[in-house]
């Protein structure tokens, strides 16, 4: 446990964002054949190398954190969103072609493109905001960088008395993977922010790229389902 806005946190547990980026790597490893299979073999064996090392460094929760460590967690969050978004541009590709007639392994991988880009963002935004989950539950708030993302507990400590007990201020509340997870989520089905909004460029530009990359990819399954529906 450490202090952290003058009281006592736990630091984030290690594994949700390891079962994340497990299931997106599945997930994109096992896209059809036809989906560059050297280049998606080798961003999976690359993601898990990397894993390994950060592992050993935080195997149960995330208590420490070094300059390489930091390179290595943005690094192996940021290759998932490349590579996948390479993926998104190749499924876009075959299902605006008119010769196309594998409709129910492109509405899969279609599901799989998307699912990972979820969890490919979350992790992207998990580790830049506030410095990365270390520097979030062990930086005392008046040190921590500047926020990329704000959060409703971030302003609830005015609220009425049971919802502001859950607020930042009261509570040393601080967010986590699944909070990540779910405004990455909300993102991609609503095509804007809900609860939780951007602050910095950055942040705004991630969520832009992965709000467009949804809003495109549905639109075409949608359109390439119905020519289905028609044949």
């Amino acid at each position: 446990m450490t202090t952290h806005n003058g009281q006592q946190a736990h630091a984030e547990h290690r594994w949700p964002a390891v079962i994340g980026l497990l299931v997106a790597l599945s997930l994109y490893a096992t896209l059809p054949t036809a989906f560059l299979p050297g280049v998606r073999y080798a961003v999976v064996i690359v993601g898990l190398g990397l894993l390994i090392p950060l592992i050993a460094l935080n195997p149960r929760r995330l208590t420490r954190q070094t300059r390489w460590s930091r390179y290595l967690s943005v690094g192996q969050a940021l290759l998932l969103v490349v590579a996948n978004e390479a993926a998104l541009v190749q499924l876009v590709i075959a299902l605006a072609g008119s010769n196309n007639t594998d409709g129910p392994t492109l509405l899969l991988a279609a599901l799989q493109v998307w699912v990972t880009n979820v969890i490919a963002f979350a992790l992207v935004y998990w580790e830049l905001d506030r410095g990365g989950p270390v520097s979030r539950r062990h930086t005392p708030r008046h040190e921590l960088p500047q926020a990329d993302f704000r959060f409703p507990q971030d302003e609830d400590h005015d609220a009425v008395k049971e919802v502001a007990a859950r607020s930042s201020v009261k509570s040393g509340w601080t967010a986590s993977f699944i909070d990540y997870v779910y405004f990455s989520l909300s993102n991609s089905m609503a095509f804007s922010p809900t609860d939780t909004m951007p602050l910095s460029a950055r942040a705004k530009s991630l969520m832009g790229l992965e709000a467009f990359g949804g809003f495109v990819l549905l639109a075409l399954v949608i359109a390439h389902a119905v020519s289905l529906l028609g044949q």
